[in-house]
């Protein structure tokens, strides 16, 4: 029988308690570190700022700054002090990070100084002040109770606390499961955006369950590295870990692949969360070519020699990684077939989840020993998941999802909120998929990607360009549909032909390609052509490509 939902405020302080003196964040390209006890000592110091300045529980409090120790402290001191959290990605535009603060009704902003110089404090008129991230000092004050407050913040401290902040001062509020506690925007729209609201369950529930199915502890490190304005890194990069003790480390740079390894190398993070794109890079430019070497090949396929040297290779993907990872958990969009079969062979601890804003993120998950090659998981606890056809097994429908970790509803857009839940409360996901009996979830595409065929079969993109990025010197493709025909848009390892086919064009390389992908898919999923572009394709905060940019 699964277990109620426990409050995460529940879990924040526990871990405070037990944890005082124990590191819980640092920023690894930076000076700032914050044990427990300082963590809940500069959270307290936040909540009276908030309280003398006037902020009311269940005010909007919006961050929009790289990650760094100072956006987890804030977003736990307003959380804690029953505010409402906005995260705006640092990648959005002035005019972007202007309409959100504004549409969210935020009162009080954080944010970083490099954000800061392009943004214009008129065009956000309700702001009672503006704070920075860096050192948390006010970079603009519209209200003498925020001035005043703030030149007083010791002294009303010392006054609050007069025999020093102790670990029994660590308390907090017990906010209603239902009430919100955060509003996530998913993108940076300026006309009618889309700001998830998630309660306080969806928080709590995602947190517990990865105390309940990935349990973590003191002594235990983690790299912060996908943006902390994004759900995934948000809960399963920062909350989820301070729930169990754990020793956070953030990235404020652009994670490139030497900025990753050496953090990997300094942190030995228990857990890696990444999206399919990076770790399909990294096979690409070391596993793979290494597998292709003659020995190595036969060595790969030979009984008991290939046990020697898959463990040669998963540990050098280990050592990679710091090595002491635990758990390589990939999400956001399904990883190519080839680089899943040889995650496997080498018995590496990896694992696909399956999540999105709107669930605060976690839907579908399993533990690697138990994970179904091709599938995402299962659907977590306190929460179901359902597909919409006739055969759930064998029919695709879309998925639907209802539960605990289920958002509210989106911020003042009724239309949409309306439009994303049925009638009998179930939320459409967009996505498409089947459940086998053993409730492992196969997601076949997005809704909204599906091609239908001529002859009225449902083409499912991904499907093939998992196939076109396994040719060689692809780096990455994108299928779309013109005049009814298929063709495949190419970003090519242009160098690299170059290099060792100096005698081949990149188009008579690619024509080879096509040919040889159109014998691996079905007639009405053959690619018309291979068409050639300059540079990779736009992505998402997430590292998915943004396909609406591309016909």
């Amino acid at each position: 029988m699964e277990a109620k939902t426990k409050h995460f405020l529940d879990y924040l302080e526990s871990s405070i308690n037990k944890n005082w003196d124990c590191p819980a964040m640092s920023d690894f390209d930076g000076d700032t570190n914050y044990t427990y006890g300082e963590m809940a000592k500069e959270i307290a110091r936040l909540h009276i700022l908030f309280a003398e300045s006037g902020i009311e529980q269940g005010d909007k409090i919006a961050i929009c700054s790289r990650n760094c120790t100072r956006w987890a402290v804030a977003f736990l001191s307003a959380v804690s002090y029953g505010a409402v959290v906005v995260s705006i990605l640092p990648d959005f535009k002035a005019d972007s990070v202007h309409a959100l603060v504004n549409h969210s009704d935020a009162k009080m902003l954080f944010v970083s100084q490099n954000i800061w110089k392009n943004l214009t404090v008129a065009e956000m008129p309700q702001l009672i002040g503006v704070i920075s991230t860096g050192n948390f000092e006010i970079l603009h004050s519209a209200s003498e109770k925020l001035t005043d407050a703030y030149a007083n913040l010791d002294e009303k401290f010392t006054a609050k606390f007069p025999e020093g902040f102790g670990k029994n001062d660590a308390r907090y509020e017990r906010f209603d499961m239902e009430s919100p506690v955060l509003i996530n925007y998913t993108s940076g729209t300026t006309s009618a955006p889309k700001g998830v609201v998630l309660p306080w369950r969806s928080l709590s529930g995602n947190v517990q369950y990865g105390q309940e199915k990935i349990p973590n502890k003191a002594g235990w490190s983690m790299v912060s590295m996908l943006p902390l304005a994004h759900m995934f890194g948000l809960a399963f990069e920062f909350v989820y870990q301070l729930a169990g003790g754990c020793h956070v480390y953030f990235l404020s740079k652009t994670p490139s692949p030497a900025v990753l390894m050496k953090a990997f190398a300094e942190v030995h993070p228990y857990m890696i969360l990444t999206v399919p794109l990076v770790i399909e890079k990294i096979f690409k430019s070391k596993i793979f070519p290494a597998l292709e070497k003659p020995m190595v090949k036969l060595m790969w396929n030979t009984p008991i020699l290939n046990i020697i040297v898959r463990k040669k290779i998963h540990d050098q993907l280990m050592n990679s990684f710091g090595g002491q990872v635990q758990h390589l958990i990939v999400g956001g969009a399904a990883l190519n077939g080839e680089v899943e079969r040889c995650l496997r062979k080498i018995k590496f601890p990896y694992t696909i989840g399956y999540g999105m804003t709107e669930c605060g993120p976690i839907l579908g998950y399993e533990d690697w020993r138990l994970f179904k090659k091709g599938s995402c998981g299962k659907a977590v606890y306190r929460n179901e998941v359902k597909i919409d056809s006739e055969n759930p097994q064998k029919v695709v429908g879309e998925i639907l999802v209802r539960g605990q970790h289920v958002m509210l509803g989106y911020y003042k857009n009724e239309e949409a909120t309306k439009a994303i839940f049925t009638d009998d409360g179930w939320m459409r996901t967009g996505d498409l998929g089947v459940i086998d009996a053993q409730g492992n979830i196969f997601i076949k595409g997005r809704s909204k990607n599906m091609i239908l065929g001529p002859s009225g079969q449902n083409i499912y993109p991904e499907e093939i360009e998992d196939k076109v990025n396994n040719m060689p010197y692809v780096v990455e493709s994108l299928v779309v549909n013109r005049d009814n025909k298929l063709v495949a848009l190419v970003f090519a390892d242009t160098d690299a032909i170059k290099k060792s086919q100096p005698d081949k064009t990149v188009e008579e390389i690619m024509e080879q390609n096509r040919l040889a992908v159109n014998k691996l898919v079905p007639g009405y999923c053959s690619i018309s052509a291979f068409e050639l572009v300059k540079e990779e394709f736009e992505k998402t905060p997430k590292r998915s490509i943004k396909r609406f940019l591309y016909k």
